[in-house]
């Protein structure tokens, strides 16, 4: 009776016709096909139930490693059939890649239980990759869906956030560009810049619980109005923690520090230097550099080289200088961004 994976055939690479190995081999019920060492190539083509390799007039082992160097016989069965020497053959074969080997004379019997174990090894494993591949995907689309999942929650917090200011959703755009700059002119890779900038966009969630007349007010705040619009970090950062999604650990991370400064002075801690989160650092440089440049009600937007200038001023006191340099780095990138989105204000 043929074992399942029959389709697959059994490769003999022999320097002769070994008839004792061919008749052994047909109670297995698997397709047999004899190679000469310069028809290797076929044998490398194709994928195989088992390799046997007759060592009579070969130079076994490096035939061996070149079969193990193919990705289609990284795992393939090869069980070398040996002459001579056994225990130093025996040795020089499992280095070479061999799973198995059986010596001469042969037995048929050995032969077959020998072949037939090494074929249910083969297949156990094969199924065995074919049950880690499937499950990678599907752990691959959980994973996608579940990111896709947050982007919506994050969207739709963006959502509420626009509905306090209709300025807000252009300035979370520059904002997460201007991140996603000095991200990458910092040496993070391309996933992480990316979910600082998405998380960015919550970094002012905080300012929807800020009562109109102070967060629309048009002149000078005074103390007590500064106080409850700093009061948005915290805010922010309880509407945000606790959430089992990383990026949204990181948002609230970002809610929290983004108003921090390298010096100390700034807020809601007073946190100093690389004690303030690199992506509080980032997110610093970002939105006060679009606030410069943002046109308001109550002011005029800066011209961008003078912005730029008031970060290169302030490097080493409000922000974290690696992170300015960084800015500066991608500033042909932070131009063109804010060519393609403008800040003009829109009367209400």
């Amino acid at each position: 009776m043929a074992y399942e994976g029959a389709g697959l055939p059994i490769a003999v690479l022999s320097a002769s016709m070994p008839l004792q190995i061919v008749l052994s081999l047909r109670a297995l019920g698997y397709e047999t096909h004899v190679f000469q060492p310069s028809e290797v190539a076929l044998i490398e083509g194709g994928p195989c139930a088992l390799v046997i390799v007759d060592a009579e007039g070969l130079d076994a082992p490096p035939l061996m490693r070149g079969l193990r160097g193919f990705c289609r016989h990284e795992s393939t069965p090869l069980l070398l059939v040996a002459s001579g020497k056994a225990p130093a053959q025996r040795r020089e074969a499992l280095e070479a890649g061999a799973s198995d080997m059986i010596e001469r004379p042969l037995d048929p019997l050995e032969l077959q239980v020998r072949a037939r174990n090494l074929i249910d090894l083969g297949l156990a494993r094969r199924e065995s990759q074919r049950a880690a591949s499937l499950l990678r995907m599907r752990m691959a689309e959980v994973e996608a869906a579940a990111r896709e999942r947050e982007r919506e929650t994050i969207h739709r917090l963006m959502l509420a956030a626009e509905f306090r200011d209709d300025q807000a959703a252009d300035h979370l755009t520059r904002v997460a560009g201007c991140s996603i700059a000095i991200a990458e002119g910092l040496g993070l890779s391309e996933d992480e810049a990316n979910d600082i900038a998405l998380a960015s966009t919550m970094h002012d969630i905080g300012k929807i619980s800020v009562p109109d007349r102070v967060l629309l007010k048009a002149g000078p705040l005074d103390a007590e109005e500064q106080e409850e619009i700093r009061q948005h970090t915290v805010r922010g950062h309880m509407m945000l923690a606790g959430s089992s999604s990383q990026l949204l650990q990181l948002a609230a991370q970002i809610a929290l520090s983004h108003h921090e400064r390298w010096d100390g002075k700034g807020y809601p801690h007073r946190l100093a230097g690389e004690a303030i989160p690199m992506a509080g650092r980032i997110v610093a440089v970002a939105d006060v550099f679009d606030a410069l440049v943002s046109e308001r009600a109550y002011k005029k937007g800066w011209p961008l080289e003078k912005a730029r200038d008031h970060l290169i001023a302030n490097a080493g006191s409000h922000f974290d200088p690696v992170c300015v340099d960084a800015f500066l780095s991608r500033w042909e990138d932070v131009v063109l961004l804010m060519r393609e989105r403008p800040s003009t204000y829109k009367a209400a």
